[in-house]
């Protein structure tokens, strides 16, 4: 098992790949530097070989698809992920490091967000879009991580091993911060700061596509996460509007004796019955999702003595 494991997913970007091994080499000289190449066609690996990383392959084509590969190989108590386009300086890294091995966070945001990602990012959809991401997960889990899309993290062993990797793309890191929160891990932030791409480096991230993927994955899961809310909410909303429709009919029933709009009223009849099965799909989705709950902290539990099992060998 490594002390310190750092984690680089690339898909061409031999432009950076050289200076960002170099650095994290430097600033963690105990640390193995693992890079996971995602079918560059530039030299990436070739380059990132004899800058001293050790190369692996991920032929599956996205993100997520490298950082599902990248956890279920690689054993460490601490992992650092970070991204190949030296936008993330190596500098925080020890602070983020001791965060997980002397305090035992589980993950470290690196919040860009709160220092210089405004003024250096060159794409104005970006900030907005990292805004109202940031905004909509605090708002929806009630938590309070400061940079949502940062792909500069820290993680404890038992995070990596417990967490579900189901998003494909550029979703992923949304994904963990819902799962980190939603399972009670312990989280924490560290102000760094941010630079854009060099010239010539290209972003794989697409504004518009990749966004709405990230809001996707929100409203997903939160449908998954709060199913409770989820459907209690789709069950007040039918509610509503099958009042605002009711209370002319009834006024006009009291008033005439006579109900003219017939076929509103059997809508209005239907809204509530799907109302009211909205609302028992929720308790009983909520009811598994406890059970879920449970016996996750039990393969917490299990996850924790392997990793102990595995520093004794």
């Amino acid at each position: 098992m490594d002390e310190i494991a750092v984690l680089i997913p690339c898909y061409n970007e031999s432009k950076t790949i050289e200076k960002v091994v170099t650095d994290f080499k430097t600033a963690l000289p105990n640390a193995v530097i693992y890079v996971y190449d995602n079918n560059s066609t530039d030299g990436t690996d070739e380059i990132a070989k004899k800058a001293g990383a050790i190369v692996r392959y991920e032929h599956q084509q996205g993100k997520g698809n490298v950082i599902r590969r990248m956890f279920s190989e690689i054993d460490a108590k601490c992992y650092i992920m970070v991204d190949g386009d030296d936008t993330y300086p190596a500098t925080n890294v020890k602070e983020m490091t001791d965060k997980v091995l002397i305090d035992r966070a589980d993950m470290v945001v690196g919040d860009r967000l709160s220092s210089t990602y405004f003024q250096q990012n060159k794409r104005p959809f970006h900030n907005f879009g990292n805004s109202l991401v940031r905004a909509s997960i605090n708002s929806l889990f009630k938590s309070n991580i400061k940079d949502i899309m940062t792909g500069y993290r820290a993680f404890s062993y038992r995070f990596v091993k417990t967490f579900p990797v189901l998003s494909k793309g550029f979703e992923i890191e949304t994904e963990m911060s819902i799962h980190a929160v939603d399972k009670n891990m312990y989280v924490e932030n560290v102000v760094i700061d941010y630079r854009d791409r060099p010239e010539g480096s290209i972003s794989k991230l697409n504004t518009y596509s990749d966004g709405f993927k990230v809001l996707r994955t929100i409203f997903k899961l939160y449908r998954t996460y709060k199913p409770g809310r989820f459907f209690g909410l789709i069950s007040l909303i039918l509610v509503l509007l099958a009042a605002g429709f009711m209370v002319p009919i009834i006024i006009e029933f009291i008033q005439t004796g006579l109900v003219p709009r017939f076929p509103t009223l059997i809508v209005c009849g239907f809204s509530v019955i799907a109302a009211i099965q909205s609302f028992f799909a929720g308790q009983i989705l909520q009811t598994i999702y406890q059970k879920n709950r449970q016996d996750f902290e039990m393969d917490l539990y299990k996850v924790t003595s392997d990793m102990q099992s595995k520093e004794d060998k």
